[in-house]
């Protein structure tokens, strides 16, 4: 038997994109995109905008589930670090490429960023850094 919260996660909203999948949870959003993929600044404009209509008024996190692999322009953190209310991001993924991609993407962004093998201790890491 598996002890824990029995709290089910409730998806706000899913929003289908060229690039892939968002998907808005209370206090967080989680993207998850497509093989082959570039996410450009232009793109990442829908993500800012998806984030600006769910938490105008209040902090949440980003976790980036990267079970795909995808292109991303590195300059997006820019405009990313420009969201004041935007307290965690988080990257998940078991791949080593992408292990080494976070440490160049960290360069780009400044504010708190953290690398994840499992899913669930990204959400747990993501939710302290909203709530605090």
């Amino acid at each position: 038997m598996k002890v824990g919260s029995t709290k089910k996660k409730v998806i706000v909203r899913e929003y289908e994109l060229e690039t892939g999948k968002i998907q808005v949870y209370e206090n967080y959003m989680v993207s998850i995109f497509d093989e082959g993929a570039t996410l450009t600044l232009e793109r990442a404009y829908q993500i800012i905008g998806i984030a600006e209509i769910h938490f105008r008024d209040k902090n949440f996190g980003f976790i980036s589930l990267r079970r795909h692999s995808f292109a991303i322009d590195p300059t997006i953190y820019n405009y990313l670090k420009q969201l004041d209310n935007l307290k965690a991001f988080a990257i998940v993924s078991v791949k080593e490429i992408d292990m080494h991609n976070f440490k160049i993407e960290k360069l780009f962004y400044k504010k708190p960023m953290k690398f994840f093998i499992e899913f669930d201790n990204a959400l747990k890491w993501v939710k302290r850094r909203v709530n605090s």
